[in-house]
């Protein structure tokens, strides 16, 4: 069942590569309880099917890295792109778009969480696995305020634009 407008956020786990030893936590992969990151916070998160793809590194990321400011100017505290992959491919990933300091890279390496969402895409018959369909939601203290899913290899509604459009609204 995918998560709804109006739902909280389903605790589970996320692993994020860090660069700098910092509040307790240390250089390289580090996981987090998601309901402990969003708790007063306003973020934006956005789902692909996996780094180095074409559409997620020629667009979906970079769009967000663009309008990066104007995100902020909106009051979203935070960006996050939630990926099937491990740590360190999203690290890399994040440095070749150099997107650090801008896009949290958060791995979801056994899909797990992506499952919790519902947003799963069974890719099995191309041997990529399971991985996540592309989004981007709003979330504010935990709660989904806007869900933008995209139908499988599209990208139309999931866009940093998109989220400022919503945004925009409110």
């Amino acid at each position: 069942m995918t998560i709804k407008v109006g739902e909280h956020l389903p605790d589970g786990r996320l692993s994020e590569y860090v660069e700098t030893e910092a509040g307790g936590c240390s250089i390289g992969p580090n996981h987090f309880q998601v309901a402990d990151l969003v708790k007063g916070k306003r973020i934006v998160i956005f789902g692909l099917p996996g780094a180095y793809t074409p559409t997620c590194s020629a667009q979906h990321v970079p769009g967000f890295v663009a309008n990066y400011d104007r995100l902020k100017a909106a009051g979203v505290d935070e960006i996050w792109c939630i990926s099937v992959n491990d740590p360190h491919v999203l690290h890399a990933w994040e440095q070749s778009l150099n997107s650090a300091g801008k896009v949290r890279m958060m791995g979801d390496g056994n899909c797990d969480y992506t499952r919790k969402l519902g947003l799963e895409i069974d890719f099995t018959e191309r041997n990529w696995g399971f991985r996540s369909r592309r989004y981007s939601m709003l979330v504010e203290d935990g709660a989904v305020k806007a869900l933008n899913v995209e139908e499988p290899g599209q990208f139309e509604v999931s866009s940093a634009e998109a989220m400022l459009e919503i945004l925009g609204n409110r």
